[in-house]
């Protein structure tokens, strides 16, 4: 399974981030969410990597960092 670029922007979108904070967020350059949100660069297919996708998925139940288990999840702040 994978997730599609429309995919990808729909889920920054409803966050309400730009593309500089969901690189932020995500911990990923402001180019690379491009490359996501477009499905290419330079004319080769770019695939969102499963790391993304369920940083995607914690980032969205509100998870803002995960240092292992039993240890507290950060949770995001409402202006991280």
């Amino acid at each position: 399974m994978t997730m599609e670029p429309n995919d990808f922007r729909r889920w920054r979108k409803q966050l309400g981030l730009s593309q500089k904070e969901a690189a932020n967020v995500l911990g990923l350059k402001r180019r690379m969410i491009q490359y996501y949100e477009k499905g290419e660069r330079d004319g080769e297919t770019v695939k969102i990597p499963r790391s993304v996708r369920l940083a995607c998925y914690a980032i969205n139940e509100g998870v803002a960092d995960y240092s292992g288990p039993g240890r507290k999840v950060q949770k995001l702040k409402k202006d991280d």
